[in-house]
């Protein structure tokens, strides 16, 4: 029996490619005849056109309802990150506004740090990836104590501590002098730092300044935690920061995420945010159990990242953005709005939706989006 050419009967029909790729790979599973072959894909052309938008539809409001009435439904407690107890993240309704608000900060930044195949499979050298990006500070690795009468400060090196961290007492005495630019004595009892100008104002600042100082990792980098996930170490962060992450050796960069989204879009570009916001959005509405459609999603993730750069979804992004005075004024500070319009002399051209509900006119949109006129008389 000859091989049917199943791409020859799907060219005529204009399917995305993906789905082309879809069919023809379960065409090929089932081993279909030409004409079976010919009726499934008719059927499912038709139903790809029972799936597709019609001219005039409102997209726009379609997909807000769609992830709107879900979000009513989200619960406002932050919880544990699926899989790694020992961190918290924002979930919930709290965190698809964090995502929609393109925050800077977020509150609880992470990161999902994949290794190389050589890293992955050995924990050492897992745990050697892990400490090199998790902040250690001094006080991590020694008691730190003031004597008041001679105005020093006396480091106590802790050597399990530093062994652990792959640290000798001469690296941590070189990272000391560098942060605290003053000279580091080694004596029997420890490292002895002595202060410049003998007030006790300059010693307690020497000392908070000393706590403070990361000896090694990324200051970032609150907290590491190695997991076993299939047959190699991940490791979870507290704390993000992706262009340095994305050095360190062992790192497969191309498998690292973090969720922030505003350092994404700085290290990788613009489609890279967009991905992002699809993903973060869809796996917060996932993780409570609600499911609302990727292609409303898709939507907004376009409209944050039409321009090339993102932006916000309230004022001070898109919807501070719209060409319309009366839609810039119903969403919010409507005052000043229509005082700076009126100042500046601005039209409203009353082409969008908001504003032709406001004058009570029919919107450009379904059935208003057609304008028939009817000619009396003249030839029948």
């Amino acid at each position: 029996m000859s091989k049917v050419n199943y791409d020859s009967l799907l060219k005529d029909y204009p399917f995305p490619p993906a789905i082309k790729e879809e069919i023809r790979a379960e065409l090929e599973r089932h081993g279909l005849k030409k004409t079976e072959a010919k009726k499934v894909i008719e059927k499912c052309f038709q139903v790809y056109l029972a799936n597709l938008m019609e001219p005039g539809e409102a997209a726009g409001i379609v997909a807000a309802q769609s992830i709107g009435e879900p979000g009513t439904q989200m619960t406002m407690r932050t919880f544990h990150y699926a899989g790694v107890a020992e961190i918290n993240v924002t979930l919930g309704l709290p965190r698809l506004i964090e995502i929609l608000d393109v925050r800077k900060n977020p509150s609880t930044p992470m990161m999902t740090i994949r290794l190389l195949p050589e890293y992955a499979k050995d924990r050492e050298k897992a745990r050697e990836v892990a400490n090199r990006i998790e902040a250690t500070y001094v006080k991590d690795v020694a008691d730190i104590e003031v004597d008041i009468r001679r105005f020093t400060i006396l480091v106590k090196p802790d050597e399990m501590a530093l062994e652990r961290k792959g640290l000798t007492v001469e690296d941590l005495k070189k990272k000391i002098e560098k942060a605290l630019k003053a000279e580091v004595e080694e004596t029997e009892q420890g490292l002895a730092i002595q202060i410049a100008e003998p007030s006790y104002k300059a010693l307690m600042a020497a000392f908070d300044k000393l706590k403070d100082t990361v000896i090694m990792g990324l200051k970032e980098i609150k907290r590491v935690i190695i997991r076993k996930e299939d047959d190699e170490y991940v490791l979870y962060t507290e704390g993000s920061n992706l262009k340095k992450i994305m050095k360190v050796k062992g790192v497969d960069f191309t498998r690292t995420t973090t969720n922030n989204i505003y350092e994404i879009y700085e290290v990788l570009g613009i489609e890279a945010a967009r991905n992002a916001i699809i993903k973060e959005a869809l796996d917060t509405l996932e993780e409570q159990g609600l499911e609302v459609d990727v292609r409303h999603i898709m939507l907004v993730a376009d409209v944050m990242t039409a321009d090339g750069e993102l932006r916000q979804i309230g004022r001070h992004g898109v919807a501070g953005e719209k060409q319309s005075i009366l839609a810039r004024a119903a969403f919010e500070m409507t005052v000043n709005n229509l005082l700076d319009a009126a100042v500046k002399g601005e039209a409203d051209y009353l082409k969008g939706i908001t504003e032709n509900i406001i004058v009570g006119q029919p919107i450009k949109l379904g059935t208003g989006d057609v304008e028939l006129v009817l000619k009396m008389g003249g030839k029948k």
